[in-house]
């Protein structure tokens, strides 16, 4: 099992990454997402992927719990890998 919070950190520090439902609407839409990452309690968590065939982890924690994860000093409901840098997060 691999660690949630440090290939957090490695992409999000050493790749690519787009905070937020909008901005990841707009990453998997326009086809640059690799791996969608939302909430517990992400209220659009249908819509952040749709039917594009990017692959959507859902996170165990709630939205402040993935903002703190990540470093944030807000809550992050969802989250799009553009470039996963070193991290092994795609095997998530």
């Amino acid at each position: 099992m691999i660690d949630i919070g440090k290939a957090l950190k490695a992409a999000i520090t050493t790749g690519e990454v787009e905070f937020g439902v909008m901005q990841t609407e707009k990453a998997v839409k326009s086809g640059k997402a690799q791996m969608v990452i939302v909430a517990n309690n992400c209220p659009s968590k249908a819509l952040v992927a749709g039917d594009s065939g990017v692959k959507v982890h859902v996170f165990e924690g709630n939205n402040m719990e993935l903002g703190a994860l990540c470093g944030k000093p807000f809550s992050v409901s969802a989250l799009a890998v553009i470039d996963k840098g070193t991290s092994n997060i795609l095997t998530l």
